[in-house]
């Protein structure tokens, strides 16, 4: 049994032409913001107010930096700057840490004492593993 998957899943969807919900709603807000620009300045003064809505409402509705719509990056670097840095990793400082004297005073063999394995025993470990336990 065959099931398709789908594949771009996050690509939005195109609602007014080729405007998703997001730039259709910025595009709106800045027809509103146009309007009552148009209401409270005369022509010069619109105009010269005009250009920089327009230039700001497209950015929001259509510029992405790195793959974020530019809200959520402005969002993020608002975070970034007013949030305290943390450092995640630090090196350690390295205390000396005291010599074990206590064995070699009391004279204790088990601390100092070392297994010794015999040439014979080491090349009869190397056949066993040259032949895979096989004998």
């Amino acid at each position: 049994m065959m099931f398709s998957v789908p594949q771009f899943i996050d690509v939005e969807d195109k609602i007014a032409g080729p405007l998703t919900w997001r730039q259709l709603l910025w595009m709106i807000g800045m027809g509103a913001v146009l309007l009552v620009a148009f209401n409270v300045f005369d022509g010069a003064m619109f105009i010269v107010s005009a250009i920089p809505i327009v230039l700001i409402f497209v950015a929001f509705a259509f510029y992405r930096p790195n793959g974020f719509p530019l809200v959520t990056f402005i969002f993020y670097s608002i975070l970034f700057l007013f949030r305290p840095k943390v450092s995640v990793w630090e090196r350690p400082v390295r205390r000396p840490t005291p010599m074990k004297t206590e064995a070699k005073e009391t004279g204790d063999k088990q601390g100092s004492e070392r297994k010794r394995i015999e040439r014979e025993k080491l090349e009869e470990l190397a056949r066993i593993m040259d032949s895979r336990g096989k004998k």
